[in-house]
């Protein structure tokens, strides 16, 4: 057993509190279920949302999905010219068997052509 980090991001329709939180939760499930995660083998996550969204700190959504004793971080994406707008990013960090090549990082909507590779 050993601690597997995994990517992911979406993009929201608007910046919208209830936007945010159900793009947001729609990754977390996406992530958890591609991966078979328990959620008691969550160790954190970090997420980041690009300057346009103000509406919601995309950590309320996992808090919201049962997650809130999983410590989370919410931060400001960098602003870079020609950036994925409105984009929610994660990295959870979990305690999982599988080997690094087995983890299946989730890249949703318009977050595709963030990793076209594995989209």
């Amino acid at each position: 057993m050993g601690t597997r980090g995994i990517r992911g991001a979406i993009t929201v329709s608007r910046d919208d509190r209830e936007a945010i939180l159900e793009a947001t939760a729609r990754l977390i499930d996406e992530v958890v279920a591609r991966n078979e995660v328990d959620p008691e083998a969550i160790v954190s996550i970090v997420f980041t949302a690009t300057e346009d969204l103000t509406a919601a700190f995309p950590a309320e959504a996992a808090r919201l999905r049962g997650l809130g004793d999983v410590p989370l971080l919410s931060a400001r994406e960098m602003d870079v010219r020609g950036a994925v707008p409105r984009c929610v990013r994660l990295l959870m960090l979990v305690e999982s068997d599988r080997p690094r090549s087995a983890i299946r990082h989730v890249y949703l909507d318009g977050a595709r052509s963030l990793r076209d590779d594995l989209a």
